[in-house]
């Protein structure tokens, strides 16, 4: 069952999510969908640099880094294990 859409920087390190919604005005998404950064697409929380920006996450089998600005506007939902 997926969580409630987060954004991204609020997910924890090493946590795979599927993103929901990307916020950023339409003239900033062709960059990151060029970068195969759609919705619908599974992204990891690599790290956060030591002062917090850039933010590192896997997309796609390889490492993107992005600003902290950018990366706090794409939503995602995690997957919610439930204990049986």
């Amino acid at each position: 069952m997926p969580s409630d859409p987060q954004p991204l920087t609020s997910v924890a390190l090493g946590v795979t999510a599927t993103v929901a919604e990307i916020k950023l005005p339409p003239e900033r998404r062709p960059r990151l969908m060029e970068m195969g950064l759609l919705v619908g697409t599974q992204v990891e929380l690599v790290r956060f640099a030591p002062m917090g920006d850039p933010v590192e996450i896997k997309v796609r089998g390889y490492n993107l880094t992005l600003r902290k600005h950018e990366a706090e506007q794409i939503w995602v939902r995690t997957d919610v294990v439930q204990a049986k």
